[in-house]
């Protein structure tokens, strides 16, 4: 495998290839040298991040049009340099017309090929930063691009969270504690025709029981000791936006009966108040509980039809391996970002991390990476599986999937399922692992694969 570089020079003379290359380095950048084009496909297969190609206008076997061509069906948006003697320029404007960027004449003026050659690498940096702003500005605008993930189950609860936005039904979320339900709550909202209003989070869990219906449905002035003045309570101040009931399941059964008069009639009576007033919220509720037990144990039955016109069940981290692959990469670079050095997991940790049940979900693993990062201030710093395992609760606990993958399969199967995700689009693919795009290079390169998945 050749080490990365910016240009690659084809020529058959290696001689002159090689003054080009030197000539290029004491500019700053760094080249490779093919002497045919069979070689210059394979070090730009290996080197896909390439920024500019320059070929020689006339080699034996196959010349520099015939090679432009064959480079830009494999890698379109390579910018080209034809190199030729003053005898073959009508050739090389032949070429521009073909989707050459240039051309430069043999032999070499140093002051030609600086320019140009600055000229075009300044373009491919100008191009892969707006294709970068583009990138962010694409998942800044998409609520959903936060949730991390590559296994066909949580494509499949994103596929259906993403149709119930788009509806004003009730939803409720079921999942094990630290799966991420607040996420889809929240992507709910904002790909919703309410996310220009406010978004409320509510944990009915840690509201005093005796407190539970003035904090959501607001009280009037001197209802009880201490009501000083009114108050609006949750759902008077999310105005038309969103309300997330987050372990409904520990709602007074007093308090259900006022929720389910929202949900049937569209308005509440505020604590002391005997005028009712019209409200326009969107309710979504989560709980840990299994949805059997939350409908016979907690939840009145009609306020549990009522709020479950769409259920989503969040599988555990444990039932989706591959996705703490793509996790961890995420945790890693926002890690990295907020304490402004390079943050790596090794294998070794990644091994241990995949093979963990994970009993707190996704919440665990952020608070492990989070928590070896804050114990270190190393530069660069190399999360190892010593850090990672005594921060592990159960590290001697079996995992639950009977025949776990080998870490190459999962990396495997992650990466195929990226390119899926994003019908073949790298760049996007890159961006869905939460690594970069010369990563995802190296990694399909190791593993053999060019993104279409295996059959399972």
């Amino acid at each position: 495998m050749s080490a990365p570089f910016e240009i690659l020079i084809v020529d058959d003379d290696l001689g002159l290839a090689a003054t080009l290359r030197d000539l290029l380095s004491e500019e700053g950048y760094s080249a490779a040298v093919a002497a045919n084009a069979d070689e210059a496909v394979r070090l730009l297969d290996e080197n896909p991040s390439a920024a500019l190609a320059l070929l020689d206008l006339v080699m034996p076997g196959c010349d520099g049009l015939a090679l432009m061509e064959r480079l830009h069906t494999r890698h379109p948006e390579l910018p080209v340099l034809i190199m030729t003697g003053f005898g073959t320029i009508e050739t090389a404007v032949e070429a521009i017309k073909r989707g050459a960027e240039d051309y430069l004449t043999k032999p070499f003026d140093r002051e030609a090929v600086r320019k140009k050659v600055g000229r075009l690498m300044e373009l491919h940096l100008l191009r892969t930063r707006v294709a970068q702003l583009e990138e962010n500005l694409q998942h800044a605008s998409d609520p959903f691009a936060p949730i991390s993930y590559v296994s066909p189950q949580m494509q499949r609860i994103v596929e259906r969270t993403r149709a119930a936005a788009l509806s004003n039904a009730s939803v409720l979320i079921v999942g094990e504690t630290g799966t991420g339900k607040e996420m889809l709550a929240r992507a709910i909202h904002g790909a919703s025709r309410r996310a220009s209003e406010p978004f409320v989070p509510v944990n009915c869990g840690a509201l005093p029981r005796d407190l539970v219906e003035s904090e959501l449905f607001g009280y009037r002035k001197g209802a009880f000791t201490g009501a000083h003045a009114d108050a609006p309570g949750v759902f008077l101040s999310a105005g038309k936006g969103t309300v997330f009931l987050d372990e409904i399941g520990e709602m007074p059964k007093d308090a259900q009966v006022k929720l389910l008069r929202v949900l049937q009639e569209g308005e509440l009576r505020a604590v002391g108040s005997a005028r009712a007033l019209k409200i326009d919220v969107r309710i979504i509720a989560a709980t840990n509980r299994p949805l059997a037990q939350l409908r016979s144990e907690f939840l009145r039955e009609d306020l549990y039809f009522r709020l479950a016109t769409v259920i989503i069940e969040v599988p555990p981290l444990r039932q989706r391996p591959e996705d703490i692959l793509v996790l961890t990469q995420h945790f890693a670079d926002g890690l990295a970002d907020r304490y402004g050095r390079h943050i790596t997991v090794s294998r070794a940790a990644t091994e241990l991390l995949v093979r963990y049940p994970f009993p707190g979900n996704v919440r665990e693993l952020q608070n492990v990476l989070e928590s070896v990062a804050a114990l270190s201030q190393a530069d660069p710093q190399v999360v190892s599986d010593r850090d990672v395992k005594p921060l592990l609760t159960r590290a001697d606990a079996p995992i639950s999937h009977e025949q776990p993958l080998a870490l190459e399969d999962m990396e495997r199967v992650a990466i195929e399922r990226a390119l899926r995700l994003c019908l073949g689009n790298r760049t996007r693919a890159a961006a869905l692992l939460g690594i970069s795009r010369d990563t995802l290079y190296r990694k399909m390169r190791e593993l053999k694969t060019n993104g279409t998945e295996s059959p399972q």
